[in-house]
């Protein structure tokens, strides 16, 4: 199965560099997902505002959402 390679903060433009890097200060990498959309910056923006639409009307606090996050990434197999 093909894999995408995601792009480096380098390669995108400066809006989603400040995006890459506060990421790698909160997660200590920039998230791979990101690096791939970052590949079409026009579906990198829209995902990115469902994402902070969530988190602006976030039911959960964003400790318990960040465990989740982690959780299900475990079960889907992702290494931390």
């Amino acid at each position: 199965m093909s894999r995408l390679t995601g792009l480096h903060k380098e390669e995108v433009s400066p809006e989603i560099r400040r995006i890459f890097e506060r990421q790698a200060q909160r997660y200590g990498a920039t998230l791979y997902n990101h690096q791939v959309l970052a590949r079409r910056p026009g579906i990198f923006w829209g995902f990115r505002a469902m994402w902070d639409g969530l988190e602006d009307d976030a039911r959960l606090d964003a400790r318990l959402r960040d465990l989740l996050n982690v959780k299900v990434a475990s079960l889907v197999g992702c290494g931390l």
